[in-house]
């Protein structure tokens, strides 16, 4: 599972003249930033990307599968979390980075499952950073050959440009949230290896389709595996849990060889 990326897209401005005539558009295209701005973003995520490298280095140096879970507010991350923590911590060691802009409830609820949890406050940030991470591990300490479940701020756009030095990015969306969800967040969605579609229970009362999502998905990246899942009835968790313990005891294997003498 590769690390997840920055990916980068050209700014679109809407350049050509209206003289004194006025046109209706579908799309209002706003204009480009300037050079100052960019040159300040570049510095920004220049930064964040040494640290996020440094961040990788370390998990990979210890067999540690860390993943960077991220959606829109309300689409079940955290819920998600606490089932897979109650089915999979007997059986592999689980730490948890919570992120939010304020309060502890959800770190309150991943400890509840017994899990180890350290909460990260963004305050007006809108996603976690590589230094925010690199802080939160050396409180929490992650155990060699463990999973690190990194529960992103809840946001569909700042959190993809943001590598954290995580082994892969999953995007969580719900049923509740419409099929062209991906569509309207393509870099969302292309910068993920993995999308939990989420709340699958409540398909019998949705105009839902399944299908459609599914497409919409992979038209915006062919290479993306989705699981739907129900963290209510479990339907679909076995899939993403063997996908879980397939990717540690690929991290664990690497980690050993490189140990070797």
């Amino acid at each position: 599972m590769p690390g997840g990326g920055m990916q980068y897209q050209p700014v679109h401005t809407h350049d050509h003249a209206h003289p004194h005539e006025h046109h209706h558009h579908d799309t209002l295209q706003v204009p480009g930033r300037d050079t100052h701005t960019l040159q300040l973003e570049a510095q920004i995520l220049g930064r964040n990307q040494r640290i996020a490298e440094r961040n990788r280095g370390w998990l990979a140096g210890r067999g540690i599968l860390a993943l960077n879970l991220m959606s829109s507010p309300g689409a079940g991350k955290t819920t998600l979390l606490e089932r897979t923590l109650k089915d999979l911590q007997a059986t592999m060691s689980i730490a948890v980075v919570e992120g939010d802009q304020e309060t502890a409830n959800d770190a309150k609820r991943i400890r509840a499952t017994g899990a180890r949890a350290v909460q990260v406050n963004t305050g007006t940030g809108c996603h976690l950073e590589a230094d925010m991470l690199e802080r939160a591990m050396t409180l929490l300490k992650p155990e060699p050959r463990s999973l690190l479940l990194i529960e992103n701020v809840g946001n569909l756009v700042c959190p993809a440009l943001f590598d954290l030095g995580e082994r892969a990015k999953v995007v969580i969306f719900s049923v509740t949230e419409g099929e062209d969800k991906p569509l309207k967040y393509p870099h969302m969605f292309g910068a993920a290896e993995v999308m939990l579609l989420s709340k699958i229970d409540l398909m019998p009362h949705l105009r839902f389709r399944l299908d459609l999502a599914i497409n919409n998905a992979h038209t915006v990246n062919p290479k993306l595996k989705i699981f739907p899942v129900s963290a209510y009835t479990g339907e679909g968790l076995d899939a993403w849990y063997d996908w879980l313990r397939t990717g540690l005891s690929a991290c664990a294997s690497v980690n050993a060889m490189h140990a070797m003498p």
